[in-house]
């Protein structure tokens, strides 16, 4: 499976992005597709994930109530929408698919996640 990720780029404090990532095929394999990302000199962190079934979705406390992720099942995409985006979340966001749980991915920072796309860089200035 080839995920590959697009929408980030420059915006001010306060602003919006939208990053999608579009999986090259189905796998049955997968339990969830979320994003990580990692901010220059900084481990990679967890943002959010969403299951296949759409019924769980996980995100990073720094992120909730700002991001919103989500699936279109038909076109085997998912998007993260980030509202009201502050300079500490610059960074670059990578796309990830995995058989695990996303219930555990914050745990395990994307280590074993048999997915990955490139990354995308966000930039937001203050």
């Amino acid at each position: 499976v080839q995920l590959q990720a697009s929408g980030g780029g420059l915006v001010q404090a306060g602003g919006s992005l939208t990053l999608s990532c579009a999986a090259s095929r189905r796998t049955f394999s997968i339990s969830g597709m979320g994003w990580f990302r990692q901010a220059p000199g900084k481990e990679r962190e967890f943002v959010a994930a969403i299951s296949v079934n759409g019924g769980s979705t996980p995100y990073a406390d720094s992120v909730k109530g700002r991001f919103t992720v989500s699936r279109d099942h038909a076109k085997n995409t998912v998007s993260l929408q980030m509202n009201n985006l502050k300079p500490e979340d610059t960074a670059v966001y990578y796309c990830a698919a995995g058989s695990a749980p996303v219930g555990v991915w914050a745990k395990t920072r994307g280590w074993g996640m048999e997915y990955w796309g490139k990354g995308t860089l966000v930039t937001v200035s203050s």
